[in-house]
């Protein structure tokens, strides 16, 4: 009995010296299989996140623009209301004449303190050139102001008094920079 147990115990450790390896390599394939697909995940997970933080940014000045973009027409709408209270203020209706018949305007007017004109249906103005509204009433025109139209046709321009009593409005087609007296066609006029 003797040689029969040192025989089965002589086995058994060869027997778990041949599982150890096996293990310890079995293990070590499960770590690093871990450690790869943890690095691919977080690899993902960065490259989403950063195009989550470039999609957030852009939406952020998207935002920021629009909100710059309402303010200002908060300012202008601000202007004519106050203008609009004003008894002595008018609304004069501009039509399309000339190379634009389909355009048209508004334009809120006080002899003292100026106006705000809203235009629209005007082309954009060519390179180098502007619309430029003009008063009538004295004995020559007055320039009230140069602006340019969105890519829609609309405009709004507040107007500064121009010295005197306007009894009616035209705008033309002039250089960019503006002119002392018209040169351009008559693109909208008052009646």
């Amino acid at each position: 009995m003797t040689a029969m147990t040192t025989a089965r115990e002589d086995r058994r450790p060869a027997r778990r010296a041949g599982w150890v390896p096996w293990a310890a390599a079995t293990a070590a394939v499960a770590v690093i299989s871990a450690m790869l697909t943890g690095g691919m995940v977080a690899s993902r997970y960065e490259a989403r996140m950063g195009q989550m933080a470039r999609e957030t940014a852009a939406v952020r000045q998207r935002l920021q623009l629009s909100e710059t973009a309402l303010r200002e027409q908060v300012t202008v709408y601000g202007g004519a209301v106050e203008l609009l209270r004003d008894p002595a203020a008018r609304v004069v209706e501009l039509r399309g004449a000339g190379p634009s018949p389909g355009a048209s305007g508004r334009l809120i007017w006080h002899d003292t303190a100026g106006g705000q004109l809203v235009v629209a249906n005007l082309p954009p103005a060519p390179p180098g050139q502007a619309y430029e509204l003009w008063t009538l009433g004295g004995p020559s025109p007055r320039p009230a102001g140069v602006f340019q139209v969105d890519a829609a046709g609309r405009a709004t321009h507040r107007v500064e008094a121009t010295g005197g009593p306007a009894t009616r409005f035209t705008v033309t087609l002039e250089p960019q920079a503006g002119v002392p007296s018209p040169t351009g066609p008559i693109v909208l006029a008052s009646r």
